[in-house]
């Protein structure tokens, strides 16, 4: 069985990792697999994308197609060039592709095009929310999707409403979730971290980076503002995406709790993840790790793709709604936050389920 393993983008590392680790586990004489593992470069900055490789022990990428920067349609013309040169050269039986990134699209639809069976990790998440890149890049490769492995039951019954057969959709759990198990003993603390006399859970942790939150300078500043205010005096670290770290240098700011860092590696952000008084994002796949590790997290979103994390997390939805902000912060304080219960399947074993299946699907 041969595999053909798509990744881009800081997301993906930590998917296909534990992937990679199954495959490596699970293969045998009377049921080989072999694999090519394909970078496509969407995220180019070192501690987005070479440093996941090192720390979370994924081999070198048979090829690196080193896309870069560009609009979207740009990033997803060089991906999907490439990715069809590297299908004609290298035919696999499957391709797997994770998430829902520029990356995971492109190379769907070449995949597709090349009448070869396509893997999604991951899906049937959504968030309804249209306007959001990632959710487009989520329909359209469930759309042509072949085989769909799903983080929660309610992804499956996504994937049963738009009309997918039963039989292709297989609910196997969280491989996020594996990444984080398997290397909780092995985080570790940022450069920075005595420098600014961090101690755990006297501070907090902020990631915003969607364009609704960080595109317009202004309405960014006054977010900030908000989040400033009810921190109060504790520090706040900001490991700033590219993207925001360009409007913040276009925005004068002067918020004396504020500390800008560079992207951090997963080790060290799982760190400050884990030691934080709170998480405060607009990211999806991190509120899933801060449930698994019982964080308080606040989300600056109106929805998520992932409601497990607020009906069985600690996520909590605020938007840039003033009156949620305060209010969430105020239970923080007075330590009556939500625990996380179980989650079912998000013990980290999704990815061996993974592979077992695609090893029956294969072989029989």
């Amino acid at each position: 069985m041969k595999i053909t393993i798509v990744a881009g983008a800081r997301p993906n590392f930590m998917k296909i990792s534990p992937i990679i680790k199954a495959i490596e586990k699970l293969r045998t004489e009377k049921n080989p697999i072999s694999y090519r593992l394909i970078h496509t470069g969407q995220h180019y900055n070192a501690n987005l994308s070479d440093t996941f490789f090192e720390e979370l022990q994924i081999p070198h990428p048979n090829e690196n197609f080193n896309v870069k920067s560009g609009t979207q349609a740009e990033q997803t013309a060089g991906i999907m060039i490439a990715f069809e040169k590297e299908l004609t050269e290298n035919r696999p039986d499957f391709v797997l592709v994770v998430g829902d990134v520029t990356s995971t699209m492109a190379c769907s639809i070449v995949t597709k095009k090349a009448n070869i069976a396509l893997i999604h990790v991951e899906a049937g998440i959504r968030s309804g929310d249209i306007t959001m890149p990632e959710e487009i890049n989520r329909m359209v490769t469930d759309s042509i999707t072949d085989y769909f492995f799903t983080t929660s039951e309610k992804a499956s019954e996504n994937l049963l409403k738009a009309g997918h057969s039963k039989e292709n959709i297989f609910f196997v759990g969280n491989v996020m979730i594996d990444t984080l198990l398997q290397n909780l003993t092995r985080i570790k603390k940022p450069v920075f971290w005595d420098d600014l006399n961090l101690t755990s859970k006297n501070y907090y942790l902020l990631t915003l980076h969607r364009p609704s939150n960080v595109d317009d300078g202004s309405s960014f500043i006054e977010l900030l503002k908000q989040i400033m205010e009810q921190a109060e005096e504790a520090p706040i670290i900001f490991p700033v995406h590219p993207r925001t770290q360009q409007i913040l240098a276009e925005t004068q700011n002067e918020f004396k709790n504020l500390h800008l860092v560079e992207p951090q590696g997963y080790l060290n952000f799982i760190y400050l993840l884990k030691n934080s008084q709170a998480i405060l994002t607009d990211s999806g796949g991190i509120t899933e790790e801060a449930s698994i590790l019982n964080v308080p997290c606040i989300t600056f979103r109106n929805s998520t793709e992932r409601p497990e994390t607020c009906e069985l997390g600690t996520n909590v939805l605020v938007a840039n709604d003033k009156e949620k902000i305060s209010q969430a912060f105020e239970k923080l304080k007075n330590g009556k936050w939500k625990e996380t219960q179980n989650i079912p399947l998000w013990d980290g074993k999704a990815s061996e389920r993974i592979i077992s299946t695609l090893l029956k699907i294969h072989y029989g």
